[in-house]
């Protein structure tokens, strides 16, 4: 199976914090998309996964202001796209901040592990440690498992529990394009940080061990913050956690 990957020159974002960045996985068998923008002061990725139906799953909004969320919507729009469901990888404010926006827009409330319920009781506290304004959150739709898969379409998400920079963080593995919405766990040369509440560092180590090295080498990560990279790449490389 073929893989084409499209990578797109960064767009300046009208917004004062960031440039957006659009990154996209085409294959051509399963024909899934993975389209990427950077939003907000802590520069989160959030993602957009496309079936060939035209429907999409939103990961980790994080969408702050109001020129983050009419770039959200009007790429949606552009591209056609229908949301169908709203998932998180964890619930730390940064990956958070659209729920509101995508709730009020369509009508999508979020799924995420029960573990990081106490992620988002306590969100509008940990935003006002940072200046930050965070609105009454949506409710949950529902939890996410700790394992098994997440049906979309033709589609098929296998979730890794990932836990250590959150309590409940979990990382959604599409096998056939081989790419993994990694959200927090590790990024290019570093990992997550676990000096927050309710992190652990043994269970972060574990869990990239575990559950990210285990995967094969060309399998690509998508983090929450910053650049994509490899399985390979990272075992090699990252001074953190080396394979």
């Amino acid at each position: 199976m073929k893989v084409i990957k499209i990578e797109v020159l960064p767009i300046i974002c009208p917004s004062k914090y960031k440039i957006l960045k659009e990154t996209v996985i085409f294959d051509k068998k399963y024909n899934m998309k993975i389209h990427s923008l950077t939003f907000g002061p802590f520069q989160e990725n959030t993602y957009i996964l496309e079936n060939d139906q035209k429907e999409c799953i939103l990961i980790d909004p994080g969408c702050y202001d109001e020129s983050d969320r009419t770039r959200l919507k009007d790429f949606i729009e552009s591209n056609g796209l229908t949301p169908v469901k709203l998932i998180n990888t964890h619930c730390h404010i940064d990956h958070i901040f659209g729920w509101n926006f995508v709730y009020e827009t369509w009508g999508l409330k979020p799924y995420y592990t029960e573990k990081d319920q106490v992620l988002v009781d306590t969100a509008s506290q940990h935003a006002q440690m940072y200046g930050l304004e965070m609105s009454a959150l949506p409710e949950a739709a529902g939890y996410l498992p700790e394992q098994g898969t997440l049906d979309w379409g033709t589609e098929k998400l296998e979730i890794l529990f990932c836990p250590g920079h959150a309590p409940g963080h979990v990382c959604f593995y599409h096998a056939p394009s081989k790419a993994v919405i990694s959200g927090d766990v590790i990024f290019r040369l570093s990992i997550g940080r676990t000096d927050l509440p309710h992190c652990n560092h043994q269970d972060l180590i574990d869990s990239i061990k575990e559950k990210i090295y285990s995967l094969p080498g060309d399998v690509e990560l998508f983090p929450g913050h910053g650049p994509k990279t490899t399985v390979d790449f990272e075992k090699q490389n990252n001074p953190f956690v080396m394979g």
